[in-house]
């Protein structure tokens, strides 16, 4: 298991949070994993929240039951958002969240660029390992993000 790949729930998350959930892995080492869901939208845009009242639009995705106070995103646009943390050849985690919203605000990043998710998913060591082997989630060959 490495960071970049996709997890896709199997029924037998049905009738939780992570029923029907698509997963993209961002972190997977000694510590644990992390993911965020990437197939379901937040109710809410983010300029309806209160801190980013003034921009366009932008929809944010549920990224998981972990965390829901703080947003997280990942792009694919080092160039415009320093201090990304690489998640594959052209994945970035995180970054300078001020300069990508400015970037939305003016329509130089898309839905293509980046996604913002409200909370993430999180595992312990090995918790990821266990639970694919359970069956409770399934690896995908092939997943895009973008």
């Amino acid at each position: 298991m490495k960071p970049g790949i996709f997890i896709k729930s199997t029924s037998l998350l049905d009738d939780t949070v992570f029923e029907k959930s698509v997963i993209f892995i961002t972190e997977y080492n000694e510590k644990g994993a992390m993911g965020f869901i990437i197939n379901k939208e937040f109710p809410r845009k983010l300029n309806e929240l209160e801190e980013f009242k003034n921009i366009i639009p932008f929809p944010i995705h549920l990224g998981g039951p972990v965390d829901q106070e703080h947003l997280y995103f990942v792009h694919q646009r080092p160039d415009l958002i320093e201090g990304g943390v690489p998640v594959t050849d052209n994945i970035f985690l995180g970054g300078d969240f001020k300069s990508a919203v400015k970037n939305i605000d003016n329509n130089i990043l898309t839905e293509k660029d980046i996604k913002i998710f409200i909370g993430y998913c999180g595992w312990d060591h090995l918790e990821l390992d266990e639970e694919i082997a359970e069956g409770n989630w399934q690896i995908l060959e092939d997943g895009t993000l973008f």
